[in-house]
């Protein structure tokens, strides 16, 4: 079974949405490592209202921070240092697919000296880029794709979110990497849409399995 990283361009790209998607469609397990703000729920407990089969599992954070700010930061107001090595040995063992949500983009510090894009050297997953489409969108997608291949980074392509103006090919044939999905606007988004966009997606992603 895979490992896949879900990381974005930016925050607020979509990413949870997108994983609750490839959770459903592929009935793979959900883990968030490091969430940084929970007033309104985490994301995981979100992740879990919106799966439909019976097989996924969501599995805890390894870091729960209070604050909705920068990772390194909220974890600093608590008195604590992320680990990776923390991270990386609690990562869930299980028999299915495993799709891990990452905080933010790759650049996103996790402590003084190691960011997201360093985590997932350590977890040994696949990368999905979450690319959504506006202003801006296509210098932010290709300056990620160039840290994933300066690190030498398993990309397995991208997933595109919403529906600004379609910079999709554009950023597919500059990054070089494939394009496996675009799931567009959602007006409304809940259980039977999530399951609706997986029921989609699957076909096309399992030919990247």
């Amino acid at each position: 079974m895979s490992t896949f990283f879900i990381t974005g361009i930016g925050t607020g790209i979509g990413k949870t949405v997108i994983s609750a998607i490839i959770a459903e469609a592929l009935e793979a397990d959900y883990w968030k490592p490091v969430q940084a703000g929970y007033e309104n729920g985490t994301d995981s407990q979100w992740v879990k209202k919106m799966l439909k089969n019976n097989k996924s599992v969501v599995h805890p954070e390894t870091y729960l921070l209070k604050f909705p700010v920068s990772p390194h930061i909220a974890a600093g107001e608590e008195g604590i240092a992320i680990s990776l090595k923390k991270i990386r040995d609690s990562k869930p063992k299980t028999s299915h697919h495993l799709v891990i949500e990452g905080a933010g983009g790759l650049m996103v510090p996790l402590n003084e000296k190691e960011f997201v894009l360093d985590l997932i050297s350590q977890l040994g997953a696949k990368v999905i880029i979450v690319s959504k489409n506006y202003l801006g969108s296509i210098n932010h997608s290709l300056l990620t794709a160039a840290m994933l291949q300066e690190r030498k980074t398993d990309v397995l392509g991208w997933v595109f979110n919403d529906e600004y103006l379609d910079y999709e090919n554009d950023i597919v044939q500059w990054s070089g990497f494939p394009w496996i999905a675009s799931v567009r606007n959602m007006k409304v988004i809940n259980r039977p849409v999530i399951h609706t966009q997986a029921t989609k997606m699957k076909e096309h992603l399992n030919l990247f399995l």
